[in-house]
């Protein structure tokens, strides 16, 4: 590969600013300076810019993640910290949330380089099930179960929303499933039973239950990975 296509690639940059990068001398490959960006870097080769080895990301990641509140599921987000802060990983702007929370909202993010594989889990014809933690202001009535299986019909949609598993565990608490990603979608399903939530974590994404400590991060085992496919 072409040292400028490497780093462009490596520092998520242009091959403009590369050129100027190897220019000022900056580049090293197995500890001498290089720069023309024509050459041609080898797999077994060691790059360093700025004093700082680049470490090549050649295998797709996907990663399990608790998240707190008060962190934004986008790369960058101007007004709040993002999740990527939690990510001790070789150039975490390259992940993304396949499927993400809210601001206030908690609990499991599954972050990935993959676009496919997010799409799977993103996209409504795959039906992926989610299931959350709910705390609600008002006291919770066993006819909701029926109300949910049979669909919620939302403020400015056209359809109902698709069955959900509503079980109920105590007056203000209960576990809700659904299989869509609607906008904010779990607070319209309980503001449309007139009720409010107050608390919302998400446990569950297909067959990955979230078993990690909030602000924690681990790498999916391949089963989990590949219960996707």
């Amino acid at each position: 590969m072409r040292l400028d296509k490497f780093l462009a690639h490596h520092l998520s940059t242009s091959r403009t600013v590369v050129t100027k990068e190897l220019k000022a001398k900056k580049v090293t490959v197995d500890g001498e300076i290089i720069k023309s960006g024509a050459y041609q870097l080898m797999p077994e080769q060691v790059v360093h810019y700025d004093g700082n080895e680049i470490i090549p990301v050649t295998n797709k990641r996907y990663f399990m993640l608790n998240k707190p509140q008060g962190y934004v599921c986008s790369t960058d987000d101007p007004d709040h910290p993002t999740i990527l802060y939690f990510m001790d990983e070789p150039m975490p702007e390259k992940l993304h949330a396949a499927g993400r929370l809210d601001l206030d909202t908690t609990g499991l993010v599954l972050l990935t380089d993959d676009g496919k594989w997010s799409h799977r889990i993103t996209s409504p014809k795959h039906h992926c099930q989610k299931v959350y933690a709910v705390t609600v202001e008002q006291p919770l009535t066993k006819d909701l179960i029926e109300r949910f299986a049979n669909g919620i019909q939302l403020h400015s949609e056209r359809s109902l929303t698709k069955p959900a598993i509503l079980q109920i565990i105590d007056d203000f608490h209960a576990e809700l499933t659904i299989s869509e990603g609607k906008y904010h979608q779990v607070k319209r399903m309980f503001a449309a039973v007139n009720n409010h939530v107050v608390q919302l974590h998400r446990k569950q994404i297909g067959n990955v239950v979230l078993d990690m400590p909030e602000g924690e991060y681990r790498s999916l085992t391949q089963d989990e990975i590949n219960s996707f496919n």
